[in-house]
Parts: structure tokens; C-alpha cells; sequence
């Protein structure tokens, strides 16, 4: 595999991490499962690849940045689903997460892509899940490995 594909994402070499929450774990596992393929599809196969799972969303970015401190990765994909429910609690999981990953690429030199589900039902966590081409675990690899690539290019 060359270090490019036609679009331009690079192999920037090192490894990535992908960090997903086991809440709402049937959407959550399609995103690992695309962003899986999706690093395979450039080159970042299992030995080059690791995988972490917390609990939820809201637990995300202190995962995030244990991995980020131990220098390992060229970047950090963070994965899972929160899914509007009858109560606020929603508002406030899926604005700490991002929130916390916001923070984390602010602070430090590894990219953490942002690739959370926050949606207001159930089908539409699905159909962002679907192994359509339109899988956002897919894009966020994707995103990892351009900022991986940008980050090296400095």
C-alpha cells in the first residue's frame, strides 16, 4: 500500500487508537466496524490499532487522554452514540464529551477526531451507523489520518 490514496489521506506511519463508549453498543460497534475498515483500507491494519472501550460518551475524553499522554498514537478516534432521551441528560453528556475532546486537541499535539453520535432518535443513530458510505466512523478515520498527516507536516 503506498503511503497516499487518491484522495489525499496519507499513511503518516505510528499508530491510532479508537476509543468508543459500550452505551448504545449495536450503533457503536458499526462505527467501530467502519473505522476499522476504513484504517484498513489505508493501511493501519489491527497491529497498528488499538481499540478501548468506556462505558459511555461522558467517558470518552478521560480515555482520550490517557492515550494521548502516552504518545503512542498519531491520533485518537473517539466513538459512540448519545441519543436524545425525555430528560436534559442528554444536553449534558453530549456536550461534555465534546467539550472534553474539544479540550484535549486544544492542549496537546494528538489529534482526537470527534465522532460522536448525538442525535435526537434512535433511526437516525442507525443511519448514521449504516454501512452505506455514509458511516461517520468511516469519516472519523478518515479525519484521523489527514490531521495525523498534518500534525507530522509541521
Amino acid at each position: 500500500m503506498s503511503d497516499s490514496d487518491s484522495s489525499g489521506n496519507a499513511d503518516c506511519g505510528g499508530r491510532y487508537a479508537i476509543v468508543a463508549a459500550k452505551f448504545n453498543q449495536a450503533v457503536t460497534d458499526e462505527l467501530v466496524a467502519a473505522a476499522t475498515a476504513e484504517f484498513a483500507r489505508h493501511g493501519i491494519h489491527s497491529e497498528r490499532l488499538h481499540c478501548v472501550r468506556v462505558p459511555g460518551a461522558f467517558e470518552i475524553p478521560m480515555a482520550c487522554r490517557k492515550l494521548m499522554a502516552s504518545g503512542e498514537y498519531a491520533a485518537i478516534v473517539a466513538l459512540g452514540a448519545v441519543i436524545r432521551g425525555e430528560t436534559p441528560h442528554f444536553d449534558y453528556v453530549a456536550a461534555e464529551c465534546a467539550r472534553g475532546v474539544a479540550q484535549l486537541n486544544l492542549q496537546g499535539e494528538t489529534p482526537v477526531i470527534f465522532g460522536v453520535l448525538t442525535t435526537d432518535t434512535a433511526a437516525q443513530a442507525r443511519e448514521r451507523a449504516a454501512a452505506d458510505g455514509k458511516n461517520r466512523g468511516a469519516a472519523a478515520a478518515l479525519a484521523a489520518l489527514e490531521m495525523a498527516a498534518l500534525m507530522q507536516s509541521r
